[in-house]
Parts: C-alpha cells; structure tokens; sequence
C-alpha cells in the first residue's frame, strides 16, 4: 500500500507541473512569434546598442569590434540576398513592378533621392564655412533598408510600396558602397575577384539550366566562391550574393518578406525556414552599428538631418514626377499618397549610415556630428507614420 502512494506522489506532483511547463513554452513561443511576425529584433538591437553605449562605452565599443567583421560582412549578405530575390520576382511577369517602365521608376526615385540628399548636406555645410564637414557626403546617401521595409511591412503590407522601397534602398545603398569600399578597404584590390564572380555566375546559370531548385547549392557553392570574389576583388562583400540570386527558382509574386510561402517550393521553403536566422543578423547588425555616444551634435549633424528628412523625399517626389512626365508608369495601386510615405521611410539612413561612417570618417569630431544626425534621421520612420495615418493610407485607409 505504501508503495503504491509512493509512485502515485510523483505521478501526481509531474501531473500538477506539467501545465506550468505548458503555459511557459507557449509564452515563449508567442513572445518569439510576436517579435518575428513585426520585426521587433531589429529596433530591439538598436535600442540596447544606445543604451549600452553610453552608459559602458568601453566595454560596448570591444564587444561591436568583435564582432563588426562576421556581421556586417557576412551575416548581412544573406538579408541583403532576401531582398533582392523579392525584387527578382516582383519584375517578374505577374509581379508588382513588371516592364521597365514600372520598375525603372523606384531607379530613377533612388537617383533623386541621392542627388537631393547629398545636394542639401553640401549646400548646408558650405554655408556654414564647415569644409571639413564635405568629405562625410556619402553617409548623407545611404538608407536603412531593413528599417523601412519593417515600418512598410506594418503599414501596407502586400503592397507595391515593399519593392519600390527595396528597389529603392538597395540601390542607393550600392551606389554607397561602392563610394565608401575604395576607402574601407583593407586588402589590395585584386583583378582576380572579377573572374571569381563571373566563375560563381556561371556556375549558378549551370544549376539553374540543370534544375536544381534547392536554395543551398547556389548559397553554399555559388555563394561562397562571389563572396570570397568581392572580399579578394576590394568590393564590400555584404553585396556578394545579389548577382546570384537572379539564377534562382522564382515566381513572380507581392513582396511579403518573411511571410509563409503558400506552396511546398524549395526555394521559398528555406527563404521562410531562414526568418529567424535573418531577424537575428538584423538584431546583431542593430547591435554592433546603432551605439552613437549622443555627445558632439553640431553643424554635420544638423546638415545630415536635414539631408536625410529634407533632401532625400524631396529629391525622390522631384525624380518621380519628372520620370512620370517622360512616360514611366507608378506601380499598381500605387498613387502619390503611398507614394509620401514611402519617400519619408526610406529617409532614414541610420544603422547604414552608421556603417558608412565608419568607412569614409576616421574617428573624431567629424564622425561624432554625422553619426549623431544619422541617428537622428530615425526620425523618418516617424514622420512617414505620420504621414500614413494623415493620408489615410494602408492600414489607415
């Protein structure tokens, strides 16, 4: 009788836990589908990277060294990869930017955009007498492509506005980085990398016209030989795995990032399998580049503010009317409304602009007053919430 109660206690007491076991796992695997499902991590990221910076500044400048060269340089070409395959399908027959005239619009956008941006940095700083501000003008250029696409994905999401956005910050952002690579270079160039890349595009083209339409051959093979090409050949190699991506399997499709694929394809089945692993790079990106020590504000941080929430959506309105003059066409369901609201998200350069510095200033009062007006051109994000729920649009229509 004894040990009958004996081994009913156990039982009983296992019983009594396990629904407290229960309710924690589903906590944590809500808390986790929240923060993926609105790209929290990213925020999150930046957010201690401030408060840490300031508050331990030596041990947070160790630890975003440590780990500057893994993150920025090889964790970000996978996002960097994700984005362009949204755009390769949205170009697509059937896609939201299909023929050039659509998809040439967020090009010419991106034009204006940079040559508003950099125009009003350098008017305000050559009216200010501030000459040794005027080498700092690429940081003026640059987007935070992640950050907008998140404020858009929560605003219009399955929307043209997802891979103009895209269309628009990846190609700003590649003109800046071939811009900042000459002087953040830390090997010499060698010709070499350039039959690297084409080796590694032919390769991909082989897999492509064979069938293969699993995602990790072109990734781990393909991938693998571009990035050490743009490493070897002195260009950034975040952007190694773009000329890649156009040989994959694709369907055209609405840019929804990180959304379930709606069929067992391979290659969405590892893009969606890879969402976690993503947001995860975007965190540590957040993390290593988004400490500013918030002293120093003084003229290069007032013109990069003004160049980000000024110049930029003003340059890119410009180019689109004049482009739309000429005969290029506004993407489906895409007015002049949407089209605010995506010119005020794509404004802030931030943790982009944060790693540009680090490419063109060397570490002094000049990079303090640029990397605090980069932080500050956050702001945007704000304003093009503002605008949306102004203007009716998305989610506030």
């Amino acid at each position: 009788m004894r040990t009958h109660a004996a081994t009913k206690a156990p039982i009983a007491r296992h019983a009594h836990q396990a629904p407290a076991h229960h309710h924690v796992r589903r906590a944590a695997r809500w808390l986790a589908r929240h923060l993926l499902d609105r790209f929290l991590l990213l925020p999150i990221g930046a957010a201690i990277a401030l408060v840490w910076a300031n508050s331990a500044p030596e041990s947070y400048f160790t630890f975003a060294q440590a780990l500057a060269f893994p993150v920025n340089e090889i964790g970000m070409a996978f996002f960097f990869a994700l984005a362009t395959q949204e755009i390769v399908e949205a170009v697509m027959p059937g896609g939201a930017l299909h023929t050039w005239r659509r998809w040439g619009l967020p090009v010419v956008a991106a034009i204006g955009g940079i040559v508003g941006s950099v125009g009003v940095y350098l008017a305000y700083v050559t009216f200010q007498y501030e000459a040794v501000l005027t080498t700092a003008w690429p940081i003026a250029s640059a987007i935070d492509i992640a950050a907008a696409y998140y404020l858009l994905k929560s605003i219009m999401p399955r929307s043209a506005a997802l891979p103009f956005a895209l269309i628009v910050g990846i190609a700003t952002d590649t003109f800046g980085i071939f811009v900042v690579a000459p002087r953040y270079q830390t090997l010499s160039i060698h010709a070499s990398g350039a039959l690297l890349v084409l080796m590694a595009i032919a390769l991909a083209w082989l897999l492509r016209a064979i069938g293969v339409r699993a995602f990790w051959p072109y990734l781990s093979i393909c991938g693998t030989i571009s990035w050490w090409a743009f490493f070897w050949a002195g260009l950034h190699p975040a952007f190694a795995l773009v000329p890649i991506v156009p040989f994959l399997p694709h369907e055209p499709r609405r840019l929804d990032l990180f959304a379930d694929p709606p069929d067992d394809d391979a290659t969405h089945h590892f893009e969606h399998e890879w969402n976690a692993f993503v947001q995860a790079i975007l965190f540590l990106f957040a993390l290593v580049n988004a400490g500013v020590l918030l002293r120093g504000y003084d003229t290069g941080s007032t013109a990069m503010i003004a160049a980000a929430l000024v110049g930029r959506p003003v340059g890119i309105l410009a180019a689109v009317g004049v482009a739309l003059f000429a005969g290029l066409h506004l993407p489906r369901h895409f007015g002049w409304r949407q089209l605010v609201v995506v010119a005020l998200a794509t404004s802030s350069g931030f943790t982009i602009a944060l790693f540009f510095a680090t490419g063109v200033v060397a570490i002094g009062p000049v990079r303090a007053q640029v990397t605090i007006g980069a932080l500050a051109s956050g702001a945007g994000l704000l304003l093009s919430l503002g605008a949306a729920r102004l203007l009716r649009v998305g989610r506030f229509g």
